[in-house]
C-alpha cells in the first residue's frame, strides 16, 4: 500500500481529472440529502433525482415525512428498488428526527447512525456534503478505485474509510471520495478504461494486471469485475437497504 504521500499524489492527480467531484444527488438541505441517499441504496442517482423533487414538494421535512402512509409513500418511490423497506426506513428516520433531534438532522455519526435505515456511509455522505463535518463515504467505487491504485488494502468499508483518512488531510477527507466515486463511474469501471486514467503510472492493478496482460479473478469486490451482477443478486437472500 501506497504512503500517505503517495496517497496524497494519487489524489491530486485525480482531481485534475475530475475537478467537478461532488456528490450527484440533488438536494436543499440535510434533510433532503438524507432522504436522497437512503433512496439511493440499490438504485442510481440520476433515478433518485427523477423521484426527489415530487417527494419533497409533497414531504417537504420531517414532520410530514412522519405522518405519511406507507402505501401512499410506496408508491411515490417505487421506481427506487426495494420501495417497501424503504418506505419504512424512512418513516421511522423521520419520526426519530422528529421524537429525538426535533425535526433536524443532526450533525454527529453516533446520532445519525442510530436512525432507521441510516448507515456509516450515508451519515458521512449528509456529514461531508450538507452539514459541514468532514467524512469520507466508502461505497463500492470508492473499494474497486483505492484497492487497484494501492492507496487501500482490503474489502471492509470501515477499514478502507480509516486507511484513506489517515493518509488524507481532514479539510479533503469528502473531496477524496467525491472524486474516487466519480473515476469508479466514469473511468476504473469493472472493466477499467486504463488508457484515459491520469493515474495510471502510479496503479498497481495497471502495473500487475494490465500490463502483465493477466486475466483478473471475477467477483474480486475491491479490485476485481465489481459486484456480482443483478441475476446472481437476484439470487441471493433480499437484505434490507442500509448505506
Amino acid at each position: 500500500m501506497k504512503t500517505s504521500t503517495g496517497t496524497r499524489h494519487v489524489l491530486d492527480l485525480l482531481e485534475t481529472q475530475h475537478p467537478d467531484a461532488d456528490t450527484e444527488l440533488h438536494y436543499k438541505n440535510p434533510y433532503q440529502l438524507l432522504v436522497a441517499t437512503m433512496l439511493s441504496a440499490q438504485s442510481t442517482d440520476a433515478r433518485v433525482n427523477m423521484v426527489t423533487p415530487a417527494l419533497f414538494k409533497r414531504y417537504p421535512d420531517a414532520r410530514t415525512l412522519a405522518k405519511a402512509k406507507s402505501s401512499d409513500l410506496e408508491k411515490a418511490i417505487h421506481s427506487t428498488g426495494f420501495f417497501r423497506q424503504k418506505s419504512k426506513s424512512l418513516i421511522g428516520m423521520a419520526k426519530t428526527l422528529v421524537d429525538d433531534h426535533g425535526g433536524q438532522v443532526p450533525a454527529d455519526m453516533d446520532a445519525l447512525t442510530k436512525l432507521p435505515g441510516v448507515g456509516r456511509k450515508t451519515a458521512n455522505v449528509v456529514l461531508g456534503h450538507a452539514l459541514g463535518v468532514p467524512g469520507l463515504p466508502v461505497d463500492r467505487h470508492v473499494l474497486r478505485v483505492s484497492n487497484r491504485i494501492g492507496i487501500a488494502e482490503g474489502d471492509d468499508p470501515i477499514k478502507v474509510e480509516q486507511q484513506l483518512c489517515a493518509a488524507m488531510e481532514k479539510d479533503r477527507w469528502t473531496r477524496t471520495s467525491d472524486t474516487l466515486i466519480l473515476h469508479g463511474r466514469r473511468v476504473c469501471k469493472p472493466k477499467p478504461h486504463c488508457d484515459i486514467c491520469v493515474v495510471r503510472d502510479e496503479c498497481d492493478y495497471y502495473a500487475t494486471v494490465v500490463s502483465a496482460g493477466r486475466q483478473e479473478p471475477r467477483d474480486k469486490r475491491t479490485g476485481g469485475q465489481g459486484p456480482p451482477d443483478k441475476k446472481r443478486n437476484a439470487a441471493r437472500k433480499v437484505r434490507k437497504p442500509r448505506r
